[in-house]
Parts: C-alpha cells; structure tokens; sequence
C-alpha cells in the first residue's frame, strides 16, 4: 500500500518523469539496452501509486531498454488516455517526418536523447535531432553525466528547438550549487529554452535519504533560479536503484523543502508542464 505525501498535491499535478516496461515477448529488448529490465513494474501498479499520490497526469518517457522501438511507451499513453498522457519517444535525425507526425499524434512531445551507454543519438548527431523535431514544436531531453555542463553549455544553447535537462541535472561526482558546472546549468535555466526536471535525487547523492541534502541543495539553486521552467518526476519505477525501490510520497515531499512556496509548486506540478507538454 501506498503512503499518500503529506505534501498538499495541487489538482492537475503531474508526473514528468517515467517509465513502463512490458511483457517481453511483446516488448523485446534491444541489444543496445545497458541494464536489466524490471518486468515486474507494469501500468495498473503504475496506476495504483499515481491515485495514491493525487497526481492526475502523466509523461512516459521512453527507457533505453527498448532503443527507438517506441511501442511500449505509445501503449501505455494510449492506455492512459489522450487527456492525462502524453510521450518523449527515441526517434534519430533519420526517422521519416511521417513517423514523427504519427509519434505527435499519439502524444509524443519530445526526443529522448539518452547520452550514455545505450542511448540511439550521441552529442555529434544532437544537433540534427533538435532541427529535425523543432518543426512539431518538441524539444530533446538529455540526460548526461552533469559535469560535463560547463563543456556542453555552448552545443546546448545552440540546438534549435528547447531542451529538458534530466534528473537535477545528474551531477556524478558531488558538487555544491556554487560549482562551476551547477552555474552552468543556472545559465542555461536562465536562457528561457531550457527547463529542469526534479527528479531522482536518490541517483547521484552522496549524503542519501531522507533529504538528499547535496542534491537538494542543488535543487533549491534552480528554484531561485525559474521556478517557471521547472518540472517534477517521480523516475518511477527506479529501473537502475537496487531494492528497495524508494518511495515516491517520500521523493514528491521533498518538493516541499525545495520549493516552500505553495504558488511556486503548483507551478512546477501543473502549469509548467501543461505549457511544456500541452495538456
């Protein structure tokens, strides 16, 4: 059973940040996917944890388990509803624009560009992604190693449609919000195209749970920064976290600490991705 947050969750709230994972002889495996894939996480649990939590609305992103076979994901949107779902889909600067319009369709609004082992699209074919989904009005979502910030912040800037920096930004090594790759990271917030997702703090922190401190410390520099392209995800359901998975309720209170002010989370729970994602 689910423990509800104690946080008061806003009507409209929404999960930016997850993953559905099927049945495998339905749902094959590419050969490029890095980690074990956790079959036993499927989209009626999924559906149970959203209820309990309060949030009403959801963003599958797709896991590199399935490379740029975006069926799993398609599925559970569809399933979830054109209403309260919506995708960021693997797609490479080769997908024909009539698959890409099909993906819109079906509730894709962005291009997952996972940028580590297993991912479809490197950094050298980055930039050709963004021309390439900027016509259907999406943006790219990254996911990297947040030291490399300061070294990527010039080929993030320039990319022609808008960019989702993952999980806090992923900073591998410990770093304090003053470091010169946090300030990157600030910058980029500060252009106006690029927005953050709140999420996973467990994957990175040194200090731990329940607070997370280093990574928080991070995440409250962000909401100094534009509270108003900020988002939150739950990362559920923790594909690379050995068991015990971590408990969302915990994960979503933590909103609380990092953003005290009630108007700025409804903000980061509603308004923020009803603009970033079209609900």
């Amino acid at each position: 059973m689910t423990i509800p947050p104690r946080l008061p969750v806003p009507p409209g709230a929404t999960d930016c940040h997850m993953h559905i994972y099927g049945p495998p002889e339905r749902y094959p495996v590419a050969p490029t996917n890095p980690t074990p894939v956790p079959f036993a996480y499927d989209l009626d649990a999924y559906r149970t944890l959203r209820t309990a939590l309060g949030l009403t609305r959801t963003v599958v992103v797709q896991p590199t388990a399935y490379g740029a076979d975006n069926a799993c994901t398609l599925d559970a949107v569809a399933a979830l509803g054109a209403d309260t779902a919506r995708a960021v889909v693997a797609v490479t600067p080769e997908t024909p624009v009539a698959e890409l319009e099909r993906l819109h369709a079906a509730g894709a609004r962005g291009a997952r560009a996972f940028l580590m082992k297993g991912g479809v699209v490197p950094w050298e074919r980055l930039r050709a992604l963004a021309a390439h989904v900027a016509p259907l009005g999406w943006h790219v979502q990254l996911q990297f190693d947040g030291g490399e910030m300061e070294a990527r912040e010039a080929a993030i800037r320039g990319l022609p449609c808008p960019v989702v920096i993952d999980h806090v930004g992923r900073f591998h090594d410990p770093v304090p919000p003053d470091a010169p790759p946090v300030r990157a990271l600030r910058r980029l917030l500060a252009t106006g195209r690029v927005w953050v997702k709140l999420s996973s703090p467990y994957g990175v922190s040194r200090s731990g749970p329940p607070d997370y401190a280093d990574v928080a410390a991070i995440a409250r520099a962000l909401v100094a920064t534009a509270p108003e392209r900020l988002v939150w995800g739950s990362n559920w359901p923790h594909p690379n976290e050995a068991e015990p998975k971590p408990a969302v309720a915990p994960l979503l209170d933590l909103l609380g600490a990092w953003a005290p002010d009630a108007a700025t989370r409804r903000a980061i729970l509603v308004d923020n991705p009803a603009q970033l994602y079209g609900f």
